[in-house]
């Protein structure tokens, strides 16, 4: 019985990763359950187990005296030498307790201790499994649609993915496998309670870091990120090493590296972007592809005016506003833009020093299918891009598609409603 005992316990242990010490305890507090709904008490009651064996005992630990008032915690002078004739008044003598004595609802009260005590370690070391995995991400199956909410299998729990972590516009079928980002792990008394998300800027971060080798180990770091869910993201990274070109490692050979994370976000834009300390540079980076002709940063109060060329205007907007909404927010400054008229008219040439010429702007861009990383070599060009499309900058649109421009009455919007300038 013994051996078939711990056989059971090590199934326990290795099946549900429960330590046998804490089952020992269980099965130990199930016996002292019992014996105190059998007898009404369990003050005096010992439970010894031998880990190794299997073995256990139940004893009752009764107070020698010479007239029994309390027959469940004392014993006779008389009974005790009959055990041990050594035994005096005051001796603690330990009387087995025959666990097979036990009634019905004692044994089945000390089941359910046991029972109770596996739920409780089970629950407890699947929180802890998934709190470790908390604002990291992980593979998960579609499983059905809770209203507006989606249920999410990740293998040994079910997550929530609300309604509004979702990204819009985004069709999640059942059986679909899908990544996620962990939001928070709860403990509650039906168990952990997993919230996911698939618009968290941090989602894109993890991604990197699982495709990109540079962003694990450190080599290339993800400064900053901007994110509109479903629609582009921006992406500052830097490295630690004068060696590697960060952009060029998280876009790897032929694009390969980026396109499993786009391919992953179901198509999301992203553009990739050098870091630099200096706030005008990394400004103007951020609002790549646009062309600009200045950046003025006021670090102090984390305000930025740009001029750019009139016909980059729109380019430098975007859509809605998107392409400066996201520089301001990857930046964090409050980006004010002017075109080149707007400047030219308004004096800001003139207040800021510079001397403005016709010709001092490049006009060499391109207005669709953007590359701008450096110096690559051809046969590293994703399908689609060609040496014309190298303009030595320092950003990369790897969506396969151009910075949508302005539509019609955009651009009058932007300047009447938002005082051309985001944050």
């Amino acid at each position: 019985m013994n051996k078939e005992l711990l056989l059971a316990l090590e199934m326990i242990e290795k099946e549900k990763n429960i330590s046998k010490a804490v089952l020992l305890e269980a099965i130990e507090n199930s016996l002292l359950t019992a014996c105190k709904n059998h007898f009404g008490k369990a003050d005096n009651i010992r439970v010894n187990i031998n880990p190794d064996t299997g073995d256990f005992s139940v004893a009752a630990e009764k107070e020698v005296v010479e007239e029994v008032e309390d027959p469940l915690l004392q014993i006779s002078l008389e009974e005790a030498k009959l055990k041990n004739p050594r035994y005096v008044l005051g001796d603690i003598v330990p009387i087995a307790v025959q666990s097979k004595e036990f009634g019905r609802i004692a044994t089945q009260n000390a089941k359910n201790v046991i029972l109770q005590k596996i739920r409780e370690e089970e629950r407890k070391e699947l929180y802890n499994d998934y709190y470790s995995k908390e604002k990291d991400i992980i593979t998960g199956v579609v499983q059905k649609n809770l209203g507006r909410n989606i249920s999410i299998n990740l293998g040994k729990l079910d997550a929530i993915l609300n309604e509004s972590e979702q990204v819009k516009g985004e069709i999640l079928k059942p059986n679909d496998h899908i990544k996620v980002y962990i939001l928070e792990v709860k403990d509650t008394s039906k168990g952990p309670r997993v919230s996911v998300s698939r618009t968290h800027p941090d989602l894109v971060k993890r991604l990197f870091e699982a495709e990109v080798t540079e962003v694990k180990d450190g080599t290339v770091e993800i400064k900053a990120i901007a994110r509109e869910a479903g629609s582009r993201t921006k992406i500052a990274v830097w490295s630690n090493d004068i060696n590697v070109d960060p952009v060029g490692s998280c876009v790897g050979v032929n694009g390969a590296r980026v396109n499993a994370v786009v391919s992953e976000l179901k198509g999301e834009k992203i553009d990739i972007i050098n870091w630099d300390d200096n706030a005008a540079y990394l400004i103007e980076n951020a609002l790549s592809p646009a062309k600009v002709i200045c950046v003025v940063a006021d670090e102090e109060a984390r305000e930025a005016l740009v001029i750019v060329p009139d016909h980059q205007l729109s380019l430098a907007i975007g859509k809605e506003g998107q392409n400066a909404r996201l520089a301001a927010r990857l930046t964090g400054y409050r980006i004010d833009i002017k075109s080149e008229t707007q400047a030219k008219e308004q004096g800001l040439f003139e207040e800021l020093g510079i001397e403005y010429q016709e010709d001092m702007v490049d006009y060499n861009y391109q207005d669709d299918e953007y590359f701008d990383g450096g110096e690559y070599e051809e046969d590293q060009l994703e399908d689609g891009y060609g040496e014309d499309d190298l303009t030595g900058g320092d950003e990369e649109d790897l969506s396969g598609e151009t910075e949508e421009p302005l539509q019609d009455g955009d651009e009058e919007n932007w300047q009447e409603t938002e005082e051309e300038s985001y944050q």
